[in-house]
């Protein structure tokens, strides 16, 4: 048997400012946004080289752990600090503490970035190699 997680809904109070904020301010493509039968917009987007897409919905409720993994952590706060993304400095464990700076670790090194309507998101080195 075969699952695939491809689509994450992700709960916003503005459409249109989620939309912004995904696609010019982290980096998302944006894959759909059209209004289908019945009237309900569909705006769905996808992290650069991700097999998993969100789906923006108007919503009330933020999640709280959405992670997208990245190959080169510095590279990536670089850029999501230069366009203006509200991301965190760099952490990592230590000790079984969260401390700040950048490690050799393993999937240890991480930021994170919480969007307009409170829904927070980590973005963690993967390893290098096999």
């Amino acid at each position: 048997m075969e699952m695939k997680i491809e689509v994450v809904p992700v709960p916003v109070s503005d459409l249109d400012a989620a939309k912004d904020f995904y696609a010019n301010r982290i980096g998302f493509h944006v894959d759909i946004d059209r209004v289908v039968p019945g009237g309900r917009r569909v705006l769905q987007l996808t992290p650069p080289g991700s097999g998993c897409s969100i789906h923006l919905v108007e919503g009330a409720n933020p999640v709280v752990g959405l992670t997208v993994v990245v190959p080169d952590l510095r590279a990536t706060h670089a850029r999501l600090t230069a366009s203006g993304a509200p991301v965190s400095e760099v952490m990592h464990h230590e000790g079984g503490e969260r401390v700040p700076g950048y490690s050799d670790e393993p999937w240890s090194a991480m930021a994170s970035f919480t969007d307009p309507d409170g829904n927070h998101w980590v973005v963690q080195e993967r390893p290098s190699g096999p």
